[in-house]
């Protein structure tokens, strides 16, 4: 007991830290640009957060008002506005009411991708499966 009470203070000073030394980021997640066709099956508005501690990124947060149950979350690599390639994966629950977390492993380039604004968070849903709802991260200090 003792050694998981040591693990959570540890693990907490840790998040703690890096959000003190300025490795937070975080993004609104909206509606990707649609056309009058998707109108009908695209909605929603979420929020992610996400702290960056070396290389590892943790990420977490919420999505509501899906027209349908979310499928698959990621993490992509685009220039704010211009629709990039997906490169790595997040949990999200299947409800249209979504949880979206995860602990990635970035590289170094997409360590400077991240402080230069050039990832964002894109979540899919069963009747939007190329996108339902995008934010870029952002830095918050």
């Amino acid at each position: 007991m003792a050694a998981i009470t040591f693990a959570a203070i540890v693990g907490s000073g840790a998040a703690l830290a890096a959000a003190a030394n300025g490795n937070s980021y975080q993004t609104r997640l909206s509606v990707v640009p649609i056309d009058v066709g998707m109108q009908a099956t695209v909605a929603g508005q979420g929020k992610i957060t996400a702290t960056l501690a070396g290389n590892k990124l943790t990420v977490t947060g919420n999505a509501e008002g899906l027209r349908s149950p979310a499928t698959v979350a990621h993490i992509h690599r685009g220039v704010p506005g211009i629709q990039g390639p997906a490169i790595l994966d997040l949990t999200v629950t299947k409800t249209t009411s979504p949880t979206i977390s995860g602990t990635v492993e970035l590289t170094p380039s997409m360590v400077d991708d991240l402080k230069n604004g050039q990832l964002y968070v894109q979540l899919n849903s069963e009747r939007a499966p190329d996108g339902n709802l995008r934010g870029w991260l952002t830095h918050t200090n």
